[in-house]
């Protein structure tokens, strides 16, 4: 009974801490109203929405940083990032849904609030509704396109992006293959990475790394985020009222948010988030229909499929999570290509009896193609195992030694697209990869542990 009352009393003391903590962190927010004279909005729906906005803003990043990070540029004053997140009702789920910068819409007929001008209707690119109306033709347009209604609204800058990161010691991310962007500086080798907080604004900024251009950088965002929670619910910081007044502080130093997200709501988030593992949050962009859609004047943009999207803002509304259920899978490494579309042939390159079978087998589990029918090499004295492959399909080649760490990668010229593994003395075990490719039913849908470092 002495030790539960202590705990208790500990308990409620680390909440007082907390609370009074947050309360004075409130009063350092800038404050915006997105909501002011907005009517006809969407009905209220289960749980809570936030409007998450990054911007281009700059105005707090010095000179130095602006050089070492390619930051020099005049800011055009909109949207990088447009995000909506929703908490469930039972606070044991985050939704977030990303909205593509270049998407298609309108902007109604109104009267400009700086000038007093009235402007007809007219097409944009989302991002531009910032530009044009600020927070609140932003979050009166999202609402408009989702049907959702936005609780919250919260903006930030790339100053307070940095800071957050560097205050949490850094942010882990894999990736399957290099990654390079002239245009911001990022340039990673294939792997694993710690990034700071100049390094990940670059990783989640960069959109000249491959074809996939916007809509990539998207799914890179995702991950990051995806892996900024792992960061925060497993390093103590939501545990620790002295670590917590460190973060958000760094943080809301540079944020704006509406004048009715203050100290209850905090504290609502990170009572939400102890509980939270990778797998309690999930990602989704909206179904895409066009992704160059053509409009005069403006030039191509992102058009969404008006069905599928549908269907997702429901999900939203009704408080459902739009990922499936599925068995937890064991942790693996990302790779380039998927091993589903690599075949295999297996020798066994040393007398032990029955390793070709087994190296097989254990590949094929993994999902590797394999001929089923190891052979043996000769001659049988290999001391290590050994991966050879014609270079016209080298990316394969990569991706099947990941799954057997310390193999000897060997080009041989014609040998076609079969890979050829003769397992040596020192094969230890395969080890599971999987393709970075998505997951997730018509949304897209991919949750936390499925895209954070293994």
């Amino acid at each position: 009974m002495r030790v539960a009352t202590s705990l208790s009393v500990l308990v409620l003391g680390a909440g007082g801490i907390g609370h009074a903590v947050v309360t004075s962190l409130e009063t350092g927010i800038d404050r915006v109203d997105p909501f002011k004279d907005m009517k006809n909005r969407p009905r209220a729906g289960t749980g809570m929405n936030l409007l998450l906005v990054g911007t281009d803003g700059r105005d707090k990043v010095g000179p130095e940083e602006k050089r070492k990070y390619r930051l020099g540029g005049a800011p055009c004053h909109c949207t990088d990032t447009i995000m909506l997140v929703h908490l469930s009702a039972d606070r044991e789920r985050a939704t977030i849904v990303s909205l593509p910068r270049d998407t298609y819409t309108e902007l109604p007929e109104r009267r400009d609030a700086t000038t007093g001008v009235e402007r007809a209707a007219h097409p944009v690119k989302l991002n531009a509704a910032y530009a044009e109306g600020g927070p609140s033709l932003t979050v009166r347009t999202v609402e408009r396109m989702t049907g959702v209604k936005v609780d919250h609204y919260l903006e930030v800058d790339f100053s307070s992006f940095m800071k957050t990161v560097d205050t949490l010691g850094g942010v882990q991310v894999c990736t399957a293959r290099p990654m390079k962007d002239a245009y911001t500086g990022l340039d990673l080798a294939a792997g694993t990475h710690w990034l700071d907080g100049g390094q990940a604004l670059r990783y989640v900024r960069s959109r000249h790394i491959d074809a996939a251009a916007d809509l990539g950088r998207m799914q890179r965002q995702q991950k990051f985020l995806a892996s900024l929670i792992k960061r925060a619910t497993s390093s103590g910081v939501l545990m620790n009222p002295v670590k917590f007044r460190d973060v958000a502080s760094t943080m809301l130093r540079s944020v704006r948010a509406d004048r009715g997200f203050g100290t209850d709501q905090l504290l609502d988030l990170g009572q939400a988030m102890r509980g939270f593992t990778p797998a309690s949050s999930e990602f989704a962009s909206v179904p895409i229909s066009d992704p160059s859609f053509p409009v005069k004047g403006i030039g191509s943009t992102v058009k969404w499929d008006p069905v599928k999207s549908e269907r997702l803002f429901e999900a939203l509304r009704e408080d459902k999570p739009l990922a499936s259920k599925r068995p937890t899978a064991p942790a693996a490494t990302p790779v380039d290509v998927a091993p589903g579309e690599i075949r295999v042939q297996v020798y066994n390159g040393t007398l032990q009896d029955g390793l070709g079978r087994r190296v097989d087998d254990a590949l094929r589990a993994t999902g590797f193609v394999t001929t089923k029918a190891p052979l043996n090499a000769d001659p049988r004295s290999l001391k290590h195992t050994l991966v050879e492959y014609d270079p016209r399909w080298d990316r394969s080649a990569k991706s099947l030694a990941a799954a057997l760490p310390g193999a000897e990668l060997r080009a041989v010229t014609g040998q076609g697209k079969t890979m050829k593994v003769t397992a040596g003395e020192d094969f230890g075990k395969v080890e599971r990869v999987q393709a970075e490719a998505r997951h997730g039913g018509e949304f897209g849908t991919v949750t936390g542990d499925q895209v954070v470092c293994p």
